[in-house]
């Protein structure tokens, strides 16, 4: 290398960039040469590109600071960097915002943004939301990996209630921990489908007896079954609650509410059939305990908590309000309408069955969504019109509203089959690193590649699994700074 000649070129170049609006430079971005232009560049003058207008004064030094190799004869600067993504990047000097190309990972493009040192309040609003979206998804990624770690793991500094109440919590909130977790989840389930089936047959008169007052009440075979059932509800609730590690969200939570509501009904009937006599009358207690006693349906939405199905459905219908709100907009004015035109065209008739407006609601109601009971119908020719046209158009609005919702749910389940894969496949990644590791040098060596933080105790799981460098790479699961290079991309 001639240096004398290189560092002749770079005093050259350095006299050149006094006035920077008139410098031409040549980037290669991973093979792709671009000419910027010095008052192209000035407009951003914080930017990696801009600094390079006036690095050739500073030396070889503050050249290679910003760029991965330089050549002085050609004055061209070479990054080995992703230049689809600095297709893009470059964008802010010419139209003062940047959009993301379409197949580019949102999380490597915002690492390219800020290799590029190009501010991401230049993202246009549209590629911000995938940005958001991705950051999200790996941050479920994280938080799912994270809890697998932990139950990997075992502190030596917890005592010997911390380690058994962390095992009741895998017990009882983990069916795929162990085979008996599993057992207990399949136990469950089939006890809250026995209640529920005991809870509708108990109402069927050939099954029930006369008490000595001579009311029909539940077999007596049927009761001892939902004292069994609500006996198991009761001792799961309380195993639960005993070993959450955070017992005001566990309390607050809303499937927790749900199990409270399914067995308390139970316990007030109970209560108040021993010792409500003496505070009001029999035929008080009776009535309020057959109110309490219907509350015993919301044991059914119990199987939510065993079904990932209807957690998905319940997940879509709550990101579908908008939706559900225009479908009950639409059938609201429908009704209102067509319920006024109803009342107004069988007032001719003299056996007309819309005798008011109000009470045409049903008919509207009914008809609209197709259900036509029969016991309110027009009679008149217009009348017969008028509900064809709202049965039309009742088809159609239902209709409409549809398609969103079933996207919403096919969207979210497939969301939680990816993030579930994708979890199980960095433990499988973080696993075999470690082997590798173990493999190839000491036991000391592992433990270097995981250092012991001051103040802080590393885990029994970091001495066997090391961080993952995957193309599912998470930085939520370290304090340290990981780089990735352009070959590398998220999935």
């Amino acid at each position: 290398m001639n240096v004398a000649g290189d560092s002749s070129l770079l005093e050259l170049d350095s006299n050149r960039s006094e006035n920077t609006e008139d410098i031409e430079i040549v980037v290669n971005v991973g093979g792709v040469r671009q000419v910027l232009y010095g008052d192209l560049l000035s407009q951003y003058p914080e930017t990696r590109l801009a600094e390079l207008i006036n690095c050739l004064a500073g030396g070889y030094d503050t050249i290679f600071s910003l760029c991965d190799d330089y050549d002085p004869g050609k004055r061209e600067f070479y990054f080995d960097r992703d230049p689809d993504a600095f297709k893009c990047v470059i964008e802010v000097y010419y139209f003062g915002e940047v959009h993301m190309k379409k197949g580019i990972c949102p999380i490597c493009f915002k690492n390219e943004m800020e290799f590029w040192k190009v501010d991401l309040k230049f993202l246009d609003d549209c590629c911000k939301s995938h940005l958001s979206e991705k950051r999200e998804e790996l941050e479920e990624i994280a938080r799912r990996v994270q809890l697998i770690l932990d139950d990997l793991g075992v502190d030596a500094s917890e005592n010997r209630w911390k380690r058994c109440q962390k095992c009741i919590w895998k017990f009882m909130e983990k069916p795929e921990s162990s085979c008996p977790a599993r057992i207990v989840a399949i136990l469950s389930f089939l006890l809250i489908l026995i209640s529920s089936v005991v809870m509708c047959m108990g109402t069927i008169p050939e099954l029930q007896i006369l008490d000595d007052e001579g009311n029909h009440v539940e077999h007596p075979t049927l009761d001892n079954i939902e004292t069994a059932c609500i006996g198991w509800f009761t001792l799961e609730y309380v195993l639960r609650l005993i070993s959450s590690p955070n017992k005001l969200h566990f309390a607050l939570s809303f499937m927790n509410i749900i199990d409270v509501l399914a067995i308390l009904p139970f316990y007030v009937s109970l209560t108040l059939t021993h010792f409500g006599a003496r505070m009001m009358e029999l035929t008080n207690v009776q009535q309020a305990v057959q109110a309490l006693r219907i509350m015993r349906i919301a044991r059914i939405f119990k199987l939510a908590r065993h079904s990932s199905g209807l957690q998905t459905l319940t997940y879509a219908l709550k990101r579908s309000f908008k939706e559900l709100g225009l479908l009950l907009m639409y059938l609201a004015v429908g009704i209102f309408v067509f319920s006024a035109l109803g009342y107004t065209m069988e007032q001719s008739h003299p056996e007309t069955l819309f005798k008011s407006i109000p009470q045409s609601f049903w008919w509207a109601i009914i008809t609209m969504t197709t259900v036509g009971y029969g016991d309110i119908y027009p009679k008149t020719t217009l009348g017969k019109l008028n509900a064809a046209i709202s049965f039309l158009c009742g088809v159609i609005a239902i209709a409409l509203p549809i398609h969103p919702i079933i996207n919403n749910f096919v969207r979210y389940y497939n969301k939680q089959r990816v993030l579930e894969t994708a979890a199980k496949h960095e433990l499988e990644l973080m696993e075999l690193n470690s082997s590798e590791g173990r493999a190839g040098g000491s036991r000391g060596d592992l433990d270097n590649l995981q250092p012991q933080q001051e103040g802080k105790e590393v885990p029994l799981w970091s001495s066997r699994l090391k961080i993952s460098h995957s193309d599912t790479f998470i930085p939520l699961l370290s304090d340290e700074k990981h780089y990735r290079t352009r070959l590398q991309s998220c999935k």
